[in-house]
């Protein structure tokens, strides 16, 4: 039975309640509660939760979904906690040495370095746990889910982008090759989120290809608006200092670009993602609604 829309405010705010609900509470009388409290400093944080928001309107999109309530919070968290690993390993003095992270100060600034990387570590495995142990999800679907983020956050994925990130400081990229960098830094786990919400709304072969075209699309959008805050913003609506790609001599849409080019392209790219989901007509609207969002934020 299809339920009815949920708004993304409904959606965002689900996923904050379920990050709350399963997160490791904190135990001062817990030898390890400086990693629990740095687990939580970094995903109660705040943030968009821009890719558990996709899964749920993925799911939607299909009617969606299928399964238990539960266990779409589980697989929600589990996405957000890679997607925090990944910031918080990020920020590092080995990687961007960065001091602020939505607001606040980064996660080895708050705590120390050896805390953040093991915070990281553990929120990593953490989404895997809550995965496995989605047991109203069929052991198929499960396999499949812990498959496409496992996928999407390696070394053919978003650890691979990170790497050629790292590997691209003070070179001059083609649009070809800093688009294949950006698809795996930012828009692998992009994909694989709007892919597990496709598989919790029983998505056949036909329904996660046309997913996946959106999710390339927005997955590539999103990083172009990114570069263009970077380039235009304040720290006051980041979060985060400007200019950091800038100053690091960092590759982006923007210095290859232009500020307007940029704008152009992070539009056609949105127009990308709207026309692949035609086939899930007014059930993609929180899809097309994400997609307009992602172009049009100033954070």
């Amino acid at each position: 039975m299809n339920r009815p829309p949920a708004s993304l405010d409904d959606h965002r705010a689900r996923v904050e309640a379920a990050i709350g609900r399963l997160l490791p509470p904190p135990d001062p009388a817990l030898p390890e509660r400086r990693l629990i409290e740095a687990m939580r400093y970094s995903l109660l944080a705040g943030g968009k939760r821009l890719r558990p928001v996709l899964c749920l309107a993925a799911a939607e999109a299909l009617g969606g979904p299928h399964v238990p309530d539960d266990d779409v919070d589980r697989i929600c968290v589990a996405i957000e906690c890679m997607h925090t690993y990944s910031l918080i390993h990020d920020d590092l003095p080995a990687m961007d040495d960065d001091d602020l992270r939505r607001g606040k100060p980064t996660c080895h600034r708050a705590f120390d370095e050896g805390t953040a990387i093991l915070a990281g570590d553990a929120l990593q495995v953490l989404a895997f746990e809550l995965i496995a142990e989605a047991h109203g999800i069929s052991e198929r679907n499960r396999l499949a889910l812990l498959t496409t983020l496992a996928t999407a956050s390696g070394a053919s994925g978003m650890v691979a982008g990170q790497a050629m990130d790292l590997a691209c400081v003070g070179q001059a990229l083609e649009l070809p090759a800093l688009e294949r960098m950006h698809a795996l830094k930012t828009g692998a786990l992009i994909r694989a989120a709007v892919r597990m919400g496709g598989l919790l709304g029983g998505a056949g072969e036909a329904g996660l290809a046309a997913l996946d075209r959106y999710a390339s699309a927005i997955g590539l959008a999103f990083q172009v608006q990114d570069d263009i805050l970077d380039g235009t913003g304040t720290a006051a609506s980041l979060g985060k200092e400007p200019g950091a790609d800038a100053a690091r001599d960092k590759p982006t849409f923007l210095s290859l670009m232009g500020e307007r080019g940029a704008v152009d392209y992070a539009r056609s790219l949105c127009e990308r993602a709207l026309d692949a989901l035609s086939p899930f007509g007014e059930r993609g609207q929180g899809l097309a609604e994400m997609a307009r969002f992602i172009v049009a934020r100033d954070r």
